[in-house]
């Protein structure tokens, strides 16, 4: 027979609500019985009933997270992030894809497949500012990224404007001038393209360098190829510069293999700078150095705020904007001056 909740109990020697506690994570068990229940747990091959658990608590155990293109590198690693995250609290994930289309986005927001979930996890594109009104759902949220500020629902996101400005000014203490931008959204103010040209420009302006508009490489989605089409017309344009800053790494690889191919040397010729510390910025040749936004955390804050939504609903709580540290990884495309 299947082990039970009162075998896990007998050989830990604790009680059986002592048991559901630990498999809960109650936060208020003491390290050495929780230590002794998970050594029962692992012994017995004990599995919790968790569909009974969740016709109990009249949960289904399952949230959702809507991320814009799994293509892109950046959401791929968040959305294996926030999986592992929930694992570990006993919560399965399903995965959305919205393409970054508004209008799948509002589709997805009042979509009867929700109702197979507790909550959603949700990182609009194409969605703006003045869009934060549907956000008020019936079911808890939490908002990513940066298309929404000062929403009805929870926001985790990173600081995009300190930690562009941090990136530009190490390439600026390298002694680089002439710093190229690849990614920017044209008009854009509020968005991940946006925040990260104005820490660009605020670390010019602080250091008596002049903005050039010449030196701003514009295109649509930031996938790799992008990047490198977007290098290639800043040189078929005759732009000169002695540094960029891709606005996200899957660009600035791109852009960084142009460059090899151009005859450029990076960093000698042209010191190359990302945003986002993918995992193939450590094995690029040369290795990518680049802005680490806090992404784990990102995740791990996100799925812990919104079972804690789920687990205690409080409608009139006052949403929290939460902000992920960063730090600037430096490798070989622009080492340290």
């Amino acid at each position: 027979m299947s082990p039970t909740l009162h075998d896990v109990a007998r050989i830990a020697g604790v009680s059986i609500k002592t048991v559901s506690n630990v498999i809960n994570d109650h936060p208020h068990v003491r390290p050495a019985t929780r230590e002794r229940v998970e050594r029962a747990i692992a012994e017995l091959g004990y599995t919790p009933n968790l569909t009974a658990r969740n016709l109990r608590s009249g949960r289904t155990g399952a949230i959702a997270l809507a991320v814009p293109d799994l293509a892109l590198s950046y959401f791929a690693e968040l959305a294996g992030l926030v999986i592992a995250e929930a694992e570990r609290r006993g919560v399965v994930v399903l995965v959305e894809q919205t393409g970054g289309d508004r209008d799948r986005e509002f589709d997805l927001l009042r979509s009867p497949r929700l109702k197979l979930t507790d909550g959603l996890i949700f990182s609009p594109l194409g969605m703006g500012q003045d869009d934060g009104d549907r956000l008020r759902v019936p079911y808890p949220m939490v908002l990513l990224g940066e298309r929404v500020f000062d929403g009805p629902v929870d926001h985790v996101t990173m600081q995009n404007v300190d930690a562009a400005r941090a990136a530009t000014e190490h390439l600026i203490a390298g002694g680089r001038r002439r710093i190229a931008v690849v990614g920017a959204h044209d008009g854009e103010v509020i968005g991940s393209a946006g925040l990260r040209l104005k820490g660009y420009r605020e670390a010019l302006d602080a250091a008596g360098i002049p903005f050039d508009a010449q030196l701003i490489g514009s295109t649509t989605m930031w996938h790799r190829s992008n990047g490198a089409r977007t290098m290639h017309e800043l040189i078929d344009r005759g732009v000169e510069f002695d540094a960029v800053f891709g606005l996200n790494d899957t660009l600035a690889l791109g852009a960084m293999r142009v460059l090899q191919e151009s005859g450029r040397r990076v960093p000698d010729d042209v010191a190359v700078v990302g945003f986002d510390d993918l995992d193939e910025a450590q094995y690029s040749i040369p290795s990518l150095t680049t802005i680490d936004p806090g992404q784990q955390w990102i995740a791990r804050t996100a799925v812990e705020t919104l079972l804690a939504r789920i687990a205690a609903p409080a409608p009139d709580a006052a949403p929290e904007l939460l902000l992920a540290d960063f730090h600037l990884a430096v490798r070989e495309s622009a080492p340290l001056p």
